[in-house]
């Protein structure tokens, strides 16, 4: 895969590969450049196979502030209607590149949290944070509207719609604890102890079946749109495909062999 240029990647023979915002100095700020590359490199990510697990964070004491407010927030306003959507529908094509990539996606939360970034963190699929990762959808503070990047999608999905009323009205930021509390946050934990913890996950998740999993995460967002009797049906052929997959037997060998399973 093509190595880019304006963030780290990283891939081990564990088959994690780390993506990691590298703008400290401007608190891993998003530029039009990061957005394309993070986007582009989402979908390159569904066809390396040896890549069982994404892990997203940032360098320094922030995780992502958000969009610059220089290199894209001042230059938008010399831009059209048709401009403005460009811009808008390549950050929704980010969203829509990291859920429907068919691997685990963890967002490892070193500091704040806000704006792009919270929804980015949103869109992964389990959140792990530093105590000090407070997080914000902060758009209504500078005139937008709290729908952007599948904020408002998600997010009463995760944590209820009251609370996300409130979160997305206000857009005033929420402790790392609180996140913790209302669902928001998988797990949080003091900031030394956060690689840790992540690379923990990551590789718990890397050791199992790939296959199972992708289509876990697929029927997690089939099922948002479906009604009981769909999502049974579908669930039923979910897991008559799943039974036909190799790593099922080893599965089912490794257990009556007293062994540790070896996944595909």
């Amino acid at each position: 895969m093509k190595q880019p240029a304006t963030f780290l990647y990283e891939q081990d023979d564990q088959g994690i590969a780390t993506i990691t915002l590298n703008r400290p100095e401007r608190l891993n700020a998003l530029t039009f450049d990061v957005y394309r590359e993070l986007t582009d490199t989402f979908a390159a990510l569904r066809e390396e196979r040896a890549a069982r697990v994404v892990v997203i964070t940032g360098a320094g004491r922030a995780f992502c502030s958000g969009g610059d407010v220089h290199d894209i927030i001042g230059e938008l306003f010399s831009r059209d209607m048709e401009g403005l959507l460009e811009f808008t529908r390549l950050t929704c094509e980010l969203i829509q590149n990291i859920r429907a990539l068919p691997k685990p996606v963890i967002a490892s939360l070193n500091g704040t949290t806000a704006g792009a970034g919270a929804c980015i963190a949103l869109a992964s699929d389990l959140r792990i944070a530093s105590e000090d990762a407070k997080i914000a959808f902060l758009f209504v503070k500078v005139g937008l509207a709290g729908t952007d990047m599948a904020a408002s999608y998600l997010l009463p999905r995760v944590v209820g719609l009251a609370k996300a009323t409130e979160m997305l009205l206000t857009g005033d930021f929420v402790t790392a604890a609180e996140a913790e509390r209302i669902g928001l946050y998988n797990r949080v934990v003091p900031a030394g102890e956060l690689s840790t913890a992540t690379r923990n996950f990551a590789e718990k998740l890397a050791r199992g079946p790939a296959f199972a999993l992708g289509k876990t995460k697929e029927m997690l967002n089939r099922e948002l749109h479906m009604n009981l009797q769909t999502a049974l049906e579908s669930e039923a052929q979910a897991q008559a495909i799943c039974m036909q997959h190799p790593d099922y037997r080893e599965a089912y060998e490794a257990f009556v062999a007293k062994r540790e399973a070896k996944f595909q």
